[in-house]
């Protein structure tokens, strides 16, 4: 199955001239949806990993699923003051401003290895603060998997060392 025929194409949203790649009807596919964490999940044969880390709220959508097929745990990563534990963050700047993300401070025990799953892979802000936070508890960042990538924003640039992958590219 090419996922890419069934993520739809949104001109202009959310701003004028930016092209939004669209995964709900990979959602709402029963068929896609099996095939896009079986594709994804197929990027971490070989990689030994104890957690799964996914960021809020698509990288939950992926992660958990993986997670539960795989007899993993899974770490929610949240923006700031959504987790009612005791957290640990890392701040990061955006096109037009910054951003905040926390895990658990319990999450992540030194020395776990951890793969980070998310739905898209624009500038690799987002990703990037989170391989640091997991490497600030003791954590490894095993891999990487994204649903989409978009070359041209160059996300790779900020991961430069990582194990990345991804199953569609635009």
């Amino acid at each position: 199955m090419d996922l890419r025929n069934i993520i739809r194409d949104i001109p202009d949203f959310p701003h004028e001239g930016i092209l939004f790649r669209d995964i709900t009807p990979v959602l709402h596919n029963p068929e896609a949806l099996h095939e896009s964490v079986r594709q994804m999940s197929e990027k971490l044969v070989g990689i030994d990993f104890d957690l799964v880390a996914g960021p809020e709220s698509r990288g939950f959508i992926f992660g958990v699923p993986m997670a539960y097929a795989m007899n993993k745990g899974f770490i929610p990563v949240r923006k700031a003051g959504k987790l009612p534990h005791k957290t640990v963050s890392e701040s990061y700047d955006l096109e037009y401003g910054s951003a905040t993300i926390e895990i658990h401070e319990d999450a992540i025990a030194p020395g776990q290895k951890v793969v980070i799953i998310d739905d898209l892979l624009a500038t690799g802000g987002t990703c990037r603060a989170l391989c640091n936070l997991i490497e600030s508890q003791g954590g490894i960042v095993a891999g990487i998997v994204f649903l989409i990538e978009l070359e041209a924003l160059n996300g790779r640039a900020l991961l430069q060392g990582y194990n990345v992958h991804s199953i569609v590219t635009y």
